[in-house]
């Protein structure tokens, strides 16, 4: 993984791009080959699916979770309480999980300064899904990109494909997003880092990311 993503990997995306699960993966993944990982959730206003909701996740499997002030609780207040300068000379690999809306791409923004000092070792990736609303097309999810990239003040490096159907992701369908996500990439100019399959390696894709889906509707739990 370390040839594809940084020591500190900033994961954007819309609302439902699955974002928040490839996190989850990246994190595990790391974890389980011996490397020391802190995830970092950057969800502040209406989260709905969020890496703070998957502290038990993270505990049983090594990873350590810092979450904003206020995660899990009814309160809906664009808190932050992170020394991210601190956490990073922690070391390890550290993931950041942005919210997917203005609002988690201009909390991203405040640690601007603090980032850029570890350019060397960071990526900032965009996560898309060609099966979501409003990231249905290339065209869209190349513009939902350039708003990430205005709020933020940061510039994506690399691009996962990660669309699916939740459960109900096949070969077929996995298969079928490669050809969008690659004009994804051309009208962005970034590379396609990689594809997720969820389906257990059964989608012949170029560079496949073998995942596990964490992250379920309730109903689905």
């Amino acid at each position: 993984m370390s040839d594809k993503f940084g020591k500190i990997t900033i994961v954007t995306g819309h609302y439902g791009s699955g974002k928040t699960n490839f996190t989850a993966n990246l994190a595990i993944k790391a974890a389980k080959s011996g490397e020391k990982v802190t995830v970092v959730d950057l969800d502040t206003v209406n989260p709905y699916f969020r890496s703070a909701d998957f502290g038990g996740l993270f505990e049983n499997n090594g990873v350590t979770l810092i979450t904003p002030m206020y995660a899990n609780t009814n309160l809906d207040i664009p808190a932050l309480s992170f020394d991210i300068g601190g956490i990073f000379k922690e070391g390890g690999r550290i993931i950041i999980d942005v919210g997917g809306d203005d609002a988690g791409a201009y909390a991203l923004g405040r640690y601007k300064k603090e980032l850029s000092a570890y350019s060397d070792s960071l990526e900032m990736i965009y996560v898309i899904n060609m099966y979501r609303y409003l990231t249905e097309t290339p065209e869209e999810a190349a513009e939902f990109m350039l708003e990430i990239e205005s709020a933020s003040r940061m510039k994506c490096t690399g691009i996962v494909n990660n669309s699916n159907l939740g459960e109900e992701t096949t070969a077929e369908t996995v298969e079928k997003s490669v050809s969008y996500a690659e004009k994804v990439s051309a009208l962005t100019g970034l590379p396609l880092l990689c594809t997720v399959d969820t389906t257990g390696g059964q989608a012949k894709v170029p560079s496949p990311f073998e995942a596990v889906i964490y992250v379920k509707k309730p109903w689905e739990k």
